[in-house]
């Protein structure tokens, strides 16, 4: 009988069924510490993007089976995806639309303290960034303008680019980043336990 080929994008009810049927799959959540506490999907490891390529070696060498990659819409496991692919990892999948798709269906999640996301904390600030440089441009002084001008060129470049600078700076703001987190247990638990723990309790 032929093996069961499994698409690279997952739709959440997809991951789900895969997931319940198969226990070596594994999510891996790239987001912050923080909005991992906030809320993430059950069985969820989380190795922030950030400090994904300094485990990458690690999680390719100890992780044959599925890995489901989870941001909160699919932007940064894309990102991961890439890093992963780079270190040689082969049974990688994307969860569309991620957590976002992944709740809005009411699938099993684990709820903490509520954080903001990082993507709505970086249009928080580029759009007080603006907000302010074009009002002392105005009051002011006119050279206050390249405030917007900057921000603008930055938001054009990350959408070009698919990077986004500003993000990864607030990525490692204390508030995105619980003292309680240790991405380095977490891989150690991932790649340990990668091969026997069933769909369950996340990894925090």
């Amino acid at each position: 009988m032929a093996a069961t080929v499994i698409d690279h994008v997952l739709s959440a009810p997809t991951a789900h069924q895969l997931a319940v049927a198969n226990p070596l799959v594994r999510f891996i959540d790239v987001r912050t510490p923080g909005e991992h506490e906030s809320l993430h999907i059950e069985g969820a490891y989380n190795v922030p993007l950030d400090r994904l390529a300094e485990h990458a070696e690690e999680l390719c060498s100890n992780l044959a089976d599925p890995v489901i990659l989870v941001c909160q819409t699919g932007v940064r496991a894309s990102k991961a995806n890439q890093t992963l692919s780079d270190a040689g990892m082969t049974s990688l999948h994307l969860l569309e639309g991620g957590v976002n798709a992944w709740v809005a269906l009411g699938l099993p999640i684990v709820k903490g303290t509520k954080r903001m996301s990082l993507e709505r904390q970086v249009r928080i600030l580029a759009g007080s960034l603006v907000g302010i440089g074009a009002l002392l441009s105005l009051l002011v002084h006119p050279l206050w303008a390249l405030i917007p001008f900057f921000i603008g060129s930055g938001l054009a470049f990350a959408g070009i680019t698919d990077t986004c600078s500003m993000g990864m700076v607030l990525a490692k703001l204390p508030y995105n980043s619980p003292a309680s987190c240790d991405v380095d247990l977490i891989v150690r638990q991932l790649t340990e336990h990668g091969t026997a723990e069933s769909f369950g309790p996340a990894a925090t």
